[in-house]
């Protein structure tokens, strides 16, 4: 039976935050919170390895969240099964509406463990890392990120064990691990995952599908939605240096959506000495100050003066440093 949790308490279609590795972290999420919500929110990935073993400490940092950004999913990667069944007794410790497993980040090292998209080339380690994860989780949803294949397209194939295991959502990277992000997303093969996953289940209760791939507005994200057929869709890339993004999601056919230029140049630089301010507080004594600055390529950008604001942003050694250099320049 399929535990859908918080899953069935969203409006279609479902809007999510990709996961992604130092950039999705909790100051990161919180300005999204309150400035454009998505309807779903993921962590970065976390080690099931890690979170068993004296390193546990450590990463807890990558599972904080606060109750603006619920529903909350926690995602973990790995490839042993009994860490995950662990790691999801640690999310219901811990609170997270939903557990999501990893098996498509296209990282070497990632691969090297066997886990992420490596986990399409082994099926039934894949079925067990579900089962044990599901049994860990009790009442706690338990979903799946993945890609169409490996080196190709193998999602006839691949699909239909991890539908066999009864998750409550599977989001579909339209890409292979090989493809990485350097061809477009293929979104006719996330279409005919859809049809897989209805002919599959027929009548029967069935998981949530949810795109991933190429998509930059909100627009875009409901045109999508329309034309693949798919419950939802998962933003990633398209989320850097726009908070704003989901913001207009509600009243999308009323008023349109809002998008970062929308934004007055002010209230986004604003905002960025915000987001940088919340990312010092929380991850002050735990994460170099670099890790913020991937976000400024983001969100300075588009205007006169643009690079050379940038390129002062990133000599910067603290939020004080940013603070000062936007007011000098003029922009707060």
């Amino acid at each position: 039976m399929i535990e859908h949790g918080f899953w069935n308490d969203l409006k279609r279609p479902v809007f999510a935050l990709a996961p992604m590795a130092d950039v999705t972290d909790a100051a990161f999420r919180r300005m999204i919170a309150k400035y454009g919500k998505p309807d779903v929110m993921w962590t970065e990935f976390v080690s099931c390895d890690g979170l068993c073993s004296a390193g546990k400490e450590a990463l807890l940092k990558d599972l904080w969240y606060d109750e603006t950004e619920r529903p909350i999913v926690a995602q973990i990667f790995g490839a042993t099964p009994e860490h995950f069944y662990q790691a999801a007794l640690l999310a219901q410790e811990l609170g997270f509406d939903g557990i999501d497993i990893n098996m498509g980040c296209p990282e070497k090292n990632i691969q090297k463990q066997g886990a992420g998209a490596k986990l399409i080339q082994t099926p039934k380690l894949a079925q067990k890392i579900i089962a044990e994860t599901k049994r860990g989780a009790g009442k706690i949803p338990v979903s799946v990120k993945t890609r169409i294949g490996y080196t190709k397209n193998t999602i006839n194939e691949w699909l239909p064990y991890v539908m066999e295991m009864e998750p409550a959502a599977i989001t579909i990277h339209g890409r292979t691990k090989k493809e990485m992000s350097a061809v477009p997303a293929h979104w006719d093969v996330i279409a005919h995952a859809v049809e897989l996953r209805d002919a599959y289940y027929g009548a029967k209760d069935r998981p949530l599908l949810l795109g991933n791939g190429d998509v930059y507005t909100l627009a875009d994200a409901f045109e999508k939605v329309k034309k693949y057929g798919v419950d939802g869709v998962m933003v990633g890339r398209g989320m850097f240096g726009n908070p704003w993004f989901f913001a207009g999601k509600d009243a999308m056919k009323i008023s349109g959506p809002i998008s970062a230029n929308d934004i007055a140049l002010q209230e986004k630089m604003r905002v960025m000495l915000e987001h940088t301010e919340l990312f010092e507080t929380l991850f002050g004594q735990t994460k170099r100050f670099d890790v913020m600055k991937k976000h400024y390529k983001a969100y300075v950008h588009g205007f006169d003066g643009a690079r050379e604001l940038r390129m002062k942003l990133m000599a910067a050694h603290n939020a004080e440093e940013v603070k000062r250099t936007l007011h000098k320049e003029g922009y707060l």
